[in-house]
């Protein structure tokens, strides 16, 4: 899991925004029904961003995300990985992940990205971005290949060999937001990362933040508020200069 439960995003609440949110359940286009978590301005938004969780899947840390999206002008839904094999409810904080993540593949994970393009969609959202973190920093920029008309895909600290392998693939711009001093992603990985977007002509930005863990992008880790707060700011400014 890359947030403790009780982690928060490190973004500003700007306080008397308007803001409307519920909990979703969605269908994928396979059948499968998975919770989901929707925020959007009460003015209608033409910006989506579709929400990729860490390994532990939907938690209060990616629907607080959510909220900071929407109070910025931004419709935003947060979803779950595990509708296929621990259903559509909420759960408790003692629940096992692990051995549903084994389950998940590449293809379902889409299944379940597309629908949520879908909601945004049929709520106004005409551009449409994926955000995603660790697991879902992966499955973030593979959006760029899987999902039609997407207008860019931003990844935190996820592994970039599938996307590497994929490169040629992608079919929009990637930010790509890593952790120097991740434990589980090399300089290397980042740099074949690199490599590989520019031999295949994809639009991209990677920055590694210099000393900074995996999961740094945390309220409770203050020593790297300076991080957060870049990479914040290289979402926004992501997202407005490709709408």
């Amino acid at each position: 899991m890359c947030f403790d439960l009780d982690s928060s995003p490190p973004v500003p609440v700007i306080r008397g925004a308007a803001v409307s949110h519920e909990d979703l359940t969605l269908r994928a286009a396979d059948g499968n029904t998975f919770a989901a978590f929707f925020a959007a301005p009460d003015e209608p938004a033409d910006v989506g961003v579709v929400i990729l969780p860490d390994v532990r899947g939907l938690y209060r840390f990616y629907e607080e995300l959510a909220l900071r999206f929407a109070e910025r002008g931004y419709a935003a839904v947060a979803f779950d990985y595990f509708g296929r094999t621990a259903g559509a409810s909420k759960r408790g904080e003692d629940f096992e992940y692990r051995s549903h993540v084994e389950q998940t593949t590449t293809p379902t994970v889409q299944a379940d990205v597309a629908a949520c393009i879908a909601h945004l969609r049929e709520h106004g959202a005409q551009t449409i971005f994926t955000v995603g973190f660790c697991f879902g920093g992966r499955q973030s920029w593979l959006a760029a290949a899987d999902q039609d008309g997407l207008a860019g895909a931003v990844g935190f600290y996820g592994r970039p060999a599938e996307a590497s392998e994929r490169a040629a693939e992608l079919k929009a711009p990637i930010l790509a937001l890593q952790a120097g001093a991740d434990q589980n992603i090399t300089p290397e990985d980042n740099a074949a990362f690199e490599q590989a977007l520019q031999a295949a002509g994809v639009e991209h930005e990677l920055v590694a933040y210099e000393g900074a863990p995996h999961s740094f992008f945390d309220r409770k880790q203050e020593e790297f508020a300076d991080a957060s707060q870049d990479a914040w700011a290289k979402v926004l400014s992501f997202l407005e200069s490709h709408s």
